[in-house]
């Protein structure tokens, strides 16, 4: 029964190896055809300033899509990464501002309260065995709360660059001497990339956590602490989500309480994108780096052709249900 269950996931990994492949060419495509077509439908797309602008947008994005790839892959979802995210940054940032903390202090703060988001989502998902829609979404109504609550309703900003304390900025938006803006956090994006790929294909818990996501009954009749691994799949979004407040607090002017509902499915719909399985058991983090640039893009480019939220929210919604249907058609044929 065993050699069976192996084969079997065998030859689904070589299928989705495979299609995912194919997906990344394809999701490269997108991006080109969707640089090409912005610029030939927007003069001032072609500035300097944009692509600044989609990089702005793709660093938050691209941590908290990092995260939920490890959830995704075992099979469940983290609804609560975008207002975990904006908490994070509020509460970092209202240490700092009003606490007269050190930078460094809030920094770490965000870490932590991203990391204790992290553990509620791996205590209900893992060890109470709550479905993931559920108990993250309950999670994204505290978060919600709880930014609120110990604020004061009051938007929160990190110091500005140039300022005593603003030199952290400077990690994702360099300025030169002559006021150029260099998008340099994309260098901490691809560094996390690197990171994370090694560690979801070429360490034990990655591997642990991929096969949670094949067959969750499967690995644990094979003697693997199911709850330990899938738990660490929630602290590791968890963490990148207190990342992600630190890359959107230090990349805007100010984060605003109650906001952040909705981010969550540009993380989701990227990773998606870039072909991480909504049933669970295959994904890669190159994979949603690409997918993340497709929702970066979109974000940046559809106000230059004249469409704003309303429609930049449909547009991000049949993405992510084309995506989707993808998926679905990949595990089809894996049957």
């Amino acid at each position: 029964m065993g050699t069976n269950n192996n084969k079997t996931n065998a030859a689904k990994r070589g299928i989705f190896t495979s299609a995912g492949a194919t997906q990344k060419i394809v999701v490269i495509l997108v991006i080109v055809a969707l640089a090409v077509f912005f610029s030939v439908m927007s003069k001032p797309f072609r500035q300097y300033a944009t692509l600044v602008s989609i990089f702005d947008y793709s660093y938050y994005i691209s941590f908290m899509a990092i995260g939920v790839t490890f959830a995704l892959i075992t099979g469940g979802v983290d609804l609560s990464i975008g207002t975990g995210m904006i908490t994070c940054g509020l509460v970092g940032g209202y240490v700092i501002a009003h606490k007269a903390m050190p930078v460094g202090v809030g920094i770490l703060v965000a870490l932590v309260i991203g990391l204790l988001f992290g553990l509620i989502n791996a205590m209900t998902v893992a060890v109470m065995e709550l479905p993931p829609f559920i108990a993250t979404l309950c999670s994204m109504m505290l978060a919600r709360g709880i930014g609120s609550i110990l604020t004061g309703a009051l938007s929160v900003t990190w110091p500005p660059a140039g300022s005593e304390q603003g030199w952290v900025r400077s990690f994702f938006k360099y300025k030169t001497e002559g006021g150029l803006l260099i998008p340099v956090g994309f260098l901490l994006v691809i560094i996390a990339v690197i990171v994370m790929s090694l560690i979801l294909n070429h360490t034990r818990p990655g591997r642990y956590i991929i096969a949670i996501g094949s067959n969750k009954e499967a690995t644990r009749l094979s003697g693997i602490k199911v709850r330990k691994y899938q738990g660490l799949a929630y602290l590791i979004c968890g963490l990148f989500t207190g990342i992600a407040g630190i890359a959107y607090s230090c990349t805007f002017q100010a984060v605003a309480p109650g906001s952040g509902a909705g981010l969550e499915l540009d993380a989701i719909a990227g990773a998606i994108i870039g072909g991480t399985s909504m049933n669970g058991g295959y994904g890669t983090i190159t994979g949603t780096l690409l997918g993340v640039y497709v929702m970066s893009l979109l974000k940046t480019g559809l106000p230059y052709i004249g469409l704003q939220s309303n429609w930049q929210q449909i547009v991000t919604g049949i993405i992510l249900i084309i995506a989707v249907l993808v998926d679905v058609l990949k595990n089809t044929k894996g049957k």
